[in-house]
């Protein structure tokens, strides 16, 4: 009996597991659960599967677009900046200087993009870098100039750091002067309404979240009907088996005259 019962048990969470709808996967341990964390803070339920390419999060099929709006105004996964030695990596081939270039502004835009999302607050940092080539002839050129793009999360301080992230990109850049950067901050979207905390329920040993309790009484009813019924027919078969058929029976005992002894 323990046996059919864990067999069952199993063949529940299996099928709940089932009904789970991936939201990201490949992911860090980090990252999972900073996103597990957000989306529970929110009343929404999360689980975290590990894999052979990184941590998957799943949730319910109902509230998976719930899930990805909250994420989405969370800033999360966080973005993934790369860094000068990722730019700079060592290749076979040689690259020209305007490769190189571009690939200095690139990587610089990436490092202080980076810095910037550090702050308290920022979901998310872009900046664009213009840095003109320098005249062989001594001619005057455009100066530099930067444009810093900011997501903030809405409620933080993050637009009184403005000067701040002005001088931080003036300093990093040469040539560049702080009246010739512009930064741009826009709040992100209000969040969804926090929904309460919800309890799970304890359903024959299975804790499931409350909204799951009739789909696992559904799933357990058909796995024990499917159990039974083939049983139920197979003991039938058996009970037919041993009934003795109407007008079959022991034959009867003659007397000495051919007549039919009396029992």
């Amino acid at each position: 009996m323990p046996k059919i019962q864990l067999s069952l048990a199993l063949c529940a969470l299996l099928a709940l597991a089932a009904c789970k709808a991936e939201l990201y996967s490949g992911l860090t341990e980090r990252e999972a659960n900073d996103m597990v964390a957000a989306l529970m803070s929110a009343g929404i339920p999360a689980t975290k599967a590990s894999g052979t390419g990184g941590i998957t999060v799943a949730v319910d099929e109902a509230r998976f677009p719930e899930a990805m709006e909250l994420l989405n105004q969370r800033g999360l996964p966080a973005r993934k900046y790369e860094s000068m030695g990722d730019v700079f990596k060592k290749e076979g081939l040689v690259s020209s200087p305007t490769e190189e270039r571009a690939r200095l502004i690139y990587a610089l835009s990436e490092e202080l993009s980076r810095t910037i999302a550090e702050i308290d607050g920022v979901l998310s940092a872009r900046i664009h870098v213009v840095l003109p080539e320098s005249d062989l002839l001594g001619r005057d050129v455009k100066p530099s100039s930067a444009s810093v793009f900011v997501r903030y999360a809405p409620g933080t301080d993050v637009e009184s750091y403005a000067p701040q992230i002005k001088l931080l990109v003036a300093n990093s850049i040469e040539g560049l002067l702080y009246d010739n950067i512009t930064v741009v901050m826009v709040p992100a979207a209000a969040e969804v309404a926090k929904a309460a905390p919800v309890e799970i329920v304890n359903v024959l040993g299975i804790w499931v979240h409350p909204g799951s309790v009739q789909r696992l009484w559904l799933t357990l009813a058909a796995l024990l009907g499917a159990v039974l019924i083939p049983l139920a027919a197979l003991g039938f078969v058996l009970w037919r088996g041993r009934k003795p058929k109407r007008g079959i029976g022991p034959p009867a005992l003659l007397d000495d005259a051919g007549d039919e002894a009396m029992p």
